[in-house]
């Protein structure tokens, strides 16, 4: 992904996840990012609002996945003045499909999608480098994503609470920033179900920690 970048680009070297649970969905992300070797940002907030309940996770060019979530979220808020309702999370994603894909050689952009509306429920979308669009119970992107497929398919079960899900995040995004240079700093999370937003916080000397070698 670091090769598709413009010189002096900054790189969002990351972990994103989201993940579906009973009442709503978990978005979770570390908070490094780097330029190079360089960590130009320890503490980054890379979820993004989009709308009130509708939240994305940004990786690839800084620059790039900025640029996309701020006229995602200017469409959105036109839509939820025109049509009198908040849009679906399925909106969401497909604008963020279609910026994506009709620009995908222009752009460095792996985007998650994640919310709730009162038509669907939690819904998680992913839309990796290249434009195309997934629906998923869970989704893992970045660098530090690499490293935990096996722990995600391993641990992963349909109908997670929401202590469960949460558990589940910073499990796997913890593991990810031991392994990826590129990942580190503090995790930081959203709870998103029908009542709202709640973000959540956990300092890097309050990381789950695993076997370290």
């Amino acid at each position: 992904m670091a090769a598709r970048l413009k010189p002096g680009e900054v790189d969002l070297g990351t972990t994103i996840m989201a993940v579906q649970f009973k009442d709503g969905v978990i978005v979770g992300a570390d908070s490094r990012t780097t330029t190079g070797s360089y960590i130009a940002n320890r503490v980054t907030d890379k979820l993004t609002p989009v709308h009130d309940r509708i939240f994305c996770c940004r990786s690839g060019s800084a620059a790039d996945t900025q640029a996309v979530a701020d006229i995602v979220q200017y469409y959105l808020q036109l839509f939820g003045v025109t049509e009198g309702e908040p849009p679906r999370v399925h909106t969401a994603a497909a604008l963020f499909q279609e910026l994506c894909y009709s620009n995908k050689d222009a752009l460095s952009a792996g985007i998650i999608v994640a919310g709730w509306d009162r038509h669907v429920g939690p819904a998680v979308y992913a839309i990796p480098l290249g434009g195309s669009l997934h629906r998923q119970p869970f989704a893992i992107g970045g660098s530090g994503s690499t490293y935990i497929y096996g722990y995600c398919d391993a641990n992963y079960k349909e109908g997670f609470d929401r202590d469960e899900a949460i558990a589940f995040t910073k499990n796997a995004v913890s593991l990810a920033m031991s392994r990826d240079g590129s990942s580190g700093g503090v995790i930081r999370l959203a709870v998103i179900t029908k009542d709202g937003v709640e973000r959540l916080f956990v300092p890097g000397n309050q990381l789950p920690t695993f076997w370290q070698g």
